[in-house]
């Protein structure tokens, strides 16, 4: 299992494409441009990292496909968040919590955390 119910930190792209995918279903191509957007143009995934990325958390259960329809005479298959995805997805930001807490706390004690973008925190 690859989420943090197991204490294994998800990797980056793992986390991003889950988030992609927690509001709504979303084909392929969807999911890559809501992970740019969501990373802030950090993150691009190409069309054969995402799909291998896509099968092993089906494998995981954290998603599946919840339809297939055909578009210009190729099927775009649209992939939901499971509930346990749910839960490793609420997992990974409870320890990201946690973890920007612990180090905003120790910067602020050594009188070095700057303020948050927007004036926030």
């Amino acid at each position: 299992m690859t989420g943090t119910l197991s204490g294994v930190a998800l990797q980056e792209p793992t986390f991003f494409i889950l988030t992609a995918l927690a509001d709504q279903p979303l084909h392929g191509y969807g999911v890559m441009q809501a992970v740019g957007e969501l990373s802030g143009g950090r993150l691009r995934l190409r069309a054969g990292t995402l799909y291998a990325a896509l099968d092993r958390l089906a494998d995981d259960g954290l998603v599946v496909v919840d339809r297939e329809e055909a578009v210009d005479g190729r099927l775009r298959r649209y992939y939901r968040l499971t509930d346990h995805g749910v839960v490793e997805l609420q997992a990974e930001v409870d320890r990201l919590r946690a973890n920007a807490s612990l180090a905003a706390a120790r910067l602020r004690k050594a009188g070095r955390l700057r303020p948050a973008p927007g004036g926030v925190g």
